[in-house]
């Protein structure tokens, strides 16, 4: 009696804290936990055309081991992230050092690099498509005034539409990763480096024995919010391609939503595969989730290097 007491006078307490908490559990509950819930059940089923599920069991995940649309997106989704990751971190670092110096005008072009950050990705991506248009774009006429080409390149071919995508996901991606890199730069204190001039250390010795080993932490993260953001893009994608030419930048993500929210074929034809559309996203979400535990292992000794 005592203990329920208690329990109750513990609650009346902390009433206004659970009041306060209650609008993020909700939030959490209909958007996180119920998608979670929602596509493990359905990807057992079959969802038919008139509405109505079937029990299948593991059929939708043999369907996926043999579907070549699935592993044509895996392989563009790491080409892809792997692509963003490599161009978009060392450029976000090193104009983060060059914007932490002290320069005239550094805070406009702060604020420039970072804008591409605010801007809808649906817009911005049809702002590059009519950039690189291959007809008309900027780009080829710009080229061709130049006199560097003769006649316009299609930068949505086979052969140049995964760079193209890459070049657009870059520059909206390096603003937010350089303020990540400015908040590190800025925590690390000044007597440090006057130290290291004082015993004779060049600015790249000061880079190497100081900025990126204190930048470590930073580093870490930013990586992590990069490897996540790669797998996950899609919208850029979507406006720029579609996916073609011939599944050239077809993507996951972007696969899963053809699944889900189909947009019909050139005949028309539309068949919803919530089902199927289910298990290649739990199948996805899984391949995250490795790719994920590889780089934890490989920063936890890059800690130990350091």
């Amino acid at each position: 009696m005592k203990q329920n007491k208690s329990l109750t006078t513990q609650i009346k307490d902390n009433a206004v804290i659970y009041l306060m908490l209650l609008p993020g559990l909700f939030f959490l509950a209909v958007f996180a936990l119920y998608p979670i819930g929602w596509i493990v059940k359905n990807m057992f089923y079959h969802y038919t055309s008139f509405g109505e599920y079937s029990f299948t069991g593991l059929k939708n995940f043999g369907k996926l081991m043999r579907d070549e649309m699935f592993w044509n997106a895996v392989k563009n989704t790491l080409v892809y992230a792997a692509g963003k990751m490599a161009v978009t971190i060392p450029v976000a670092f090193l104009f983060a050092v060059v914007l932490n110096l002290k320069l005239k005008g550094r805070m406009f072009f702060r604020t420039v690099f970072f804008m591409p950050t605010i801007i809808s990705v649906s817009v911005m991506s049809m702002v590059f498509y009519l950039i690189f248009n291959p007809y008309n774009g900027t780009v080829n006429q710009m080229l061709m005034a130049l006199g560097l080409i003769q006649k316009p390149i299609n930068w949505f071919d086979s052969k140049s539409a995964m760079v193209t995508v890459l070049i657009v996901a870059v520059w909206g991606a390096i603003g937010n990763y350089m303020i990540y890199f400015l908040s590190g730069l800025q925590t690390i204190p000044s007597d440090i480096y006057e130290s290291a001039e004082l015993d004779g250390a060049t600015g790249w010795k000061k880079m190497r024995y100081i900025t990126i080993p204190m930048m470590a932490p930073i580093t870490q993260m930013v990586i992590m919010l990069a490897l996540t953001q790669a797998f996950k893009d899609y919208e850029n994608i979507m406006v720029l391609t579609s996916g073609g030419p011939n599944n050239k930048t077809e993507v996951l993500y972007l696969y899963i939503y053809r699944l889900m929210f189909p947009m019909g074929d050139a005949g028309g034809n539309i068949a919803l595969q919530y089902g199927y559309g289910s298990a290649v996203a739990f199948a996805t979400a899984v391949l995250v989730g490795i790719v994920t535990v590889i780089y934890l292992k490989w920063s936890r000794r890059m800690n130990e290097t350091f």
